[in-house]
């Protein structure tokens, strides 16, 4: 018999690779970083031992959920302007108060503090656009979480940069230093279409091309952007992309709300992945994405929280919920956006638009071990007939009670175990009595 690091047991194990199937008493063999086996556990059990078999009766295994969009320092701004329209929100509270307070320090300690709740949700990867990277980089990896870190691109001054050059070029840097990382990855993230012009977004895509990393921009998140961008450019958002060689299957496009048809077309004649912020979209008001027909169309529709100051959580089992079923109200249709779909997207499509589709996103064998365990023995899981359908629409954070990030122990028993949760918690609070005033 072959020694395993861990084996990784539950009453369901969901591979989430092709066909979706459900593994009943099935396991997972973990060795050092890396998934080696995944079958029953009567399979598992015959060949491979090892001292740690955690997991077991009442718990459901699957792979790390991904967090294709948010800005994870904005933690700090959580609650901080509140039932505003998404312009308003941005110019006259959110820009200001981060002119006021980012630094390294503050983007290091927010970044643990929504890498905390995070990982503690279930999330193993997520998806970042903002500044001081270099710092959310080292806070990251230290808490042990899997990130591509999107160094943010406009073309105005802030604390972190003078104009659209100097932001190229400190992403450029960043870029160089961590490109080599296995938990970090750099991407290029020019904030949109309406705050870059087209040459800054060519060197921006141009950037990313050099390096092969993703590229990251939010795209028709309102309706105000794209009758500003049909001022300037006389072509709505994802027109204006594409007549400037922007699209291809390395650009993840985040919102996507105020799309027509044409535009879905050309998303997927180009590949390109889309993240989906239902609850952040909800709160602002910013409008409805037509998720189900851009699924229809081919594009690989993710999940993403967006910031915690306009979600106000980084909770992506809430977002499946509410996602799949408003969808099904928009479109007077209950069986689309079905469970199945809904995790697939939370998880390997994930995966896939961030070009990790070859690291994570799956429990199989080769793919590094993102993993986490739900407890399902809690009232509001039982009886259980379709572990799927108990994940999407029953399933809470607090039910994550294990979760591993590249083979190491994140979370144990629903508390992390990488750094001290009071720490992180301490600082968060002397911040707000800081911002607070």
């Amino acid at each position: 018999m072959k020694k395993a690091d861990y084996i990784i047991r539950g009453d369901y194990v969901l591979p989430m690779d092709e066909g979706l199937p459900v593994i009943k008493d099935g396991a997972v063999a973990v060795n050092g970083k890396t998934i080696i086996d995944v079958g029953s556990f009567n399979d598992i059990s015959k060949k491979y031992t090892s001292k740690n078999i955690i997991g077991g009766k009442n718990r459901a295994v699957l792979p790390g959920l991904i967090n294709t969009h948010t800005h994870a320092a904005m933690v700090y701004f959580r609650g901080m302007a509140d039932d505003l329209p998404l312009k308003e929100w941005l110019e006259e509270h959110i820009w200001p108060a981060e002119n006021k307070w980012l630094s390294p320090e503050f983007v290091s300690d927010a970044t643990e503090l929504a890498c905390l709740e995070m990982l503690k949700a279930g999330i193993t990867t997520y998806n970042d656009m903002y500044f001081f990277e270099d710092a959310s980089g080292k806070a990251a990896k230290k808490i042990g979480i899997r990130a591509v870190l999107g160094a943010g691109i406009v073309e105005f001054p802030t604390v972190s940069g003078q104009n659209a050059v100097d932001y190229l070029n400190k992403a450029e840097r960043f870029i160089k230093d961590w490109k080599k990382d296995e938990l970090i990855i750099p991407s290029v993230a020019p904030h949109s279409v309406y705050t870059c012009q087209p040459e800054t977004l060519t060197m921006a895509k141009k950037l990313a091309d050099k390096y092969d990393v993703p590229i990251h921009i939010h795209l028709s998140e309102t309706e105000w952007e794209v009758g500003e961008v049909m001022g300037r450019y006389h072509k709505r958002p994802v027109e204006h992309l594409e007549a400037i060689g922007f699209l291809d299957e390395n650009v993840l496009a985040v919102h996507c709300i105020w799309v027509e048809d044409n535009e879905i077309e050309l998303l997927a004649k180009r590949k390109v992945g889309v993240s989906h912020c239902m609850e952040s979209n909800l709160k602002l008001a910013s409008g409805f994405a037509p998720v189900v027909t851009m699924l229809m169309s081919g594009i690989k529709v993710t999940f993403g929280t967006d910031g915690a100051a306009s979600n106000n959580d980084l909770n992506i089992l809430s977002e499946i919920s509410t996602t799949a079923k408003v969808h099904k109200a928009l479109s007077n249709n209950p069986t689309v956006l079905d469970a199945k779909t809904a995790l697939l997207m939370a998880t390997r499509w994930g995966a896939e638009v961030l070009g990790l589709g070859e690291i994570t996103g799956s429990l199989e064998k080769g793919k590094a071990a993102d993993i986490i365990i739900m407890n399902l023995d809690k009232p509001h899981l039982i009886p259980l007939y379709d572990i799927y359908s108990h994940i999407v629409y029953s399933a809470r954070a607090s039910d994550v009670e294990t979760v591993f990030v590249n083979g190491k122990l994140a979370v144990d028993n629903g508390e992390l175990v990488t750094a001290s949760e009071k720490e992180i918690l301490d600082k968060a609070r002397k911040w707000r009595e800081k911002i607070r005033g």
